[in-house]
């Protein structure tokens, strides 16, 4: 075996590829974040505004990024991202992402912790688009797009949903008032929810929206807090309080067991689905 061959192996070994895409892709956004931020800062003194260009722009560059890297990765067609049946992945996505949304706040307000203090200017609207927009398209085309498909690739898609959930909620540790049963529960919320959306699609698009919905209603709309982050602008100033188990206590709504339960039920539907339709993937040693 040369060493040309060898290489070969090494750069298309699955974690090799996985380190590489999502270390390029981090890096193209932070650097496009950066750069467009100092471009804009003078043009656009508004904050609000001046945010919404750098998420959707950036966000922009990531998805070129990965559609250039893996067509020449992997040379072949990035169907992932293909806008054949965009309109209906779009509209599906933000559909379900904003009902379980609104389900886990309804849960908060039927027992008396969601309080509407204030209902402000549409503009207020404007932190938690760029917030949602970004993190859906980021943290999509990072978790599901790289490492849930790599993964799904040579591991099928049980054993890659397992270890990509655990993967997605570890990473939520690191967020601010976040703790072990938040984490677990956004393994499950997210974590197998997303991937179960892209294994029925087979398209990005669908599950971006469902996480773009899912944010937007929690902090946009509703004035809650996202994964420990907190906008001080949204379109309804909300009093959330109650036990942390129904309100999510500083994580916000995402750590309640509401939304656990509802995101598992849409999981649930979705993988039964998939099964049907035969869209699960064995794994290489299977085939």
């Amino acid at each position: 075996m040369n060493k040309q061959r060898i290489g070969q192996q090494v750069l298309h070994f699955p974690l090799t590829k996985i380190i590489l895409a999502i270390t390029l892709l981090a890096s193209a956004y932070a650097a496009a974040r950066y750069w467009l931020g100092e471009l804009f800062k003078q043009r656009f003194p508004d904050k609000e505004i001046n945010e919404l260009l750098v998420s959707l722009l950036s966000s922009a560059l990531v998805v070129l990024v990965y559609i250039f890297l893996f067509r020449l990765y992997e040379r072949r067609k990035i169907s992932e991202l293909s806008l054949e049946g965009f309109a209906g992945n779009l509209l599906k996505g933000l559909f379900l992402g904003a009902l379980l949304q609104s389900l886990t706040i309804l849960v908060i307000y039927l027992n008396k912790g969601y309080q509407v203090v204030a209902v402000n200017s549409f503009l207020y609207i404007l932190p938690g688009l760029a917030l949602s927009f970004s993190s859906a398209i980021f943290e999509e085309i990072l978790m599901r797009g790289v490492l849930f498909r790599v993964m799904e690739e040579k591991l099928g898609s049980y054993i890659a949903l397992f270890l990509s959930a655990i993967i997605f909620g570890f990473l939520h540790l690191a967020n601010e008032n976040s703790s072990l049963s938040a984490a677990i529960g956004l393994a499950i919320q997210a974590g197998l929810l997303l991937a179960v959306a892209y294994i029925y699609a087979r398209n990005l698009w669908f599950p971006i929206a469902i996480h773009f919905a899912w944010n937007f209603m929690e902090t946009g709309i509703y004035g809650a807090t996202v994964s420990g982050n907190t906008i001080d602008k949204t379109l309804v100033t909300s009093n959330i309080r109650g036990a942390e188990w129904f309100t999510g206590g500083a994580f916000g709504p995402e750590g309640s067991l509401q939304a656990t339960v509802f995101c598992l039920a849409a999981t649930v539907v979705l993988m039964a689905l998939s099964i049907k339709q035969k869209k699960m993937i064995r794994p290489a040693w299977r085939k």
